[in-house]
């Protein structure tokens, strides 16, 4: 390991005193904001020093094995320990390195799950139905909380659009790289001759802005229509015109809600999805500005602009950008992303690490 890199973790580990002494006061109680923060640092901070301290830990180990080489009685378990404690080294080394990697800012925030049928007509809608369920029991898995913002359902059932709200610890960090291109490959409903046809659905993950990081919307730049819920939401919900649409003019982005009776929180969680969309554009901008690359555009909806390939006759599941192939998708439908993100993420922090060598 680099000296510079062994005293980051040294500074970390000085940090980390500071965090349990200001933690240890008990001066913070007033300050929920304050002491939520620190207590996220601590946990950060102190299971990094604690793997940094297992990587010297297997250091000394394997310079241990290494004299006991030279005693030929001992060679033998010194070769397995040598080799144990490489394996060992290596691996913390890696993890190491990847957890001082730059975060994107956004990664900690909540997020909106945005869902649209593309091309395939019925069918499409379906899968976009079939995804909404996968992601929601991924979400019940992690023990997130979602919210529904607004829904288009199809004749057949599924959806034409759908848009949920994602509440938890990391959320953007685990469901960004779902934006993109889904393609579905499978025998639809609507067949009957057994053919298996193809068609595709877009997914975008939007982070959710904070107050104080909100897009400042001028209210003359927006057009806010009402009208009257449509689909399955109870009596009330179809009487009155509660459903609210609002517009920004200068750009065209659109963002509705008719899940709630209320107009007023109506048109708060449209406002939020509108916030959300605008700040990601700003975001994708300044991106194509900086020349830097935007993992998992979201595309057109078109079958061969995709990111994931799900062929239910093989039970394949295949993510192109990695070349992940998994042959486990009736666990991945019912909400099993973790072995999908955990390869994004170290795809991701290789990819950064390689940039930073090539820097160096």
């Amino acid at each position: 390991m680099k000296d510079s890199l062994r005293q980051q973790f040294e500074r970390l580990a000085l940090r980390l005193n500071e965090l349990d002494a200001t933690l240890a006061e008990g001066t913070l109680a007033s300050d929920m904001k304050r002491y939520r923060e620190l207590t996220r640092e601590h946990a950060e901070v102190s299971g990094l020093v604690e793997r940094f301290r297992r990587f010297e830990q297997r250091e000394r180990d394997l310079a241990a094995a290494q004299e006991m080489l030279l005693d030929p009685e001992m060679a033998e378990m010194a070769q397995e320990e040598i080799a144990s404690a490489q394996a060992d080294t290596a691996c913390l080394h890696f993890e190491l390195q990847t957890a001082l990697l730059p975060r994107d800012p956004d990664d900690a925030r909540n997020a909106f799950i945005e869902i649209r049928a593309g091309t395939g007509g019925d069918e499409s809608a379906l899968f976009a139905g079939d995804l909404a369920r996968m992601y929601l029991r991924h979400c019940e898995r992690r023990g997130w909380r979602t919210e529904l913002m607004s829904e288009s359902t199809s004749d057949l059932g599924g959806y034409k659009e759908v848009v949920f709200r994602v509440e938890g610890d990391d959320v953007y960090a685990r469901l960004k790289f779902e934006s993109g291109g889904h393609r579905v490959q499978r025998v639809p409903t609507t067949e009957t001759q057994g053919r298996v046809h193809s068609s595709a659905c877009t997914v975008a993950v939007l982070p959710e802005a904070d107050e104080a990081d909100e897009v400042t919307l001028n209210p003359a730049e927006l057009r806010i229509d009402t009208f009257r819920a449509s689909g399955a939401g109870g009596q009330h919900v179809n009487k009155t015109d509660s459903a609210i649409r609002i517009t920004h003019l200068p750009t065209g982005i659109v963002a509705e809600c008719q899940d709630d009776r209320s107009q007023h929180r109506n048109k708060a969680k449209a406002m939020a999805v509108l916030t959300a969309r605008l700040r990601d554009k700003n975001r994708n901008e300044r991106a194509a500005k900086e020349a830097a690359t935007r993992k998992g555009l979201i595309g057109t909806g078109d079958r061969s602009d995709r990111i994931r390939t799900y062929n239910f006759p093989q039970g394949r599941f295949t993510d192109h950008r990695i070349n992940l192939t998994l042959y486990k998708l009736d666990a991945i439908m019912n909400g099993d992303l973790d072995d999908v993100a955990a390869g994004l993420q170290a795809a991701q922090a290789a990819e950064q690490l390689a940039l930073l060598e090539g820097r160096a």
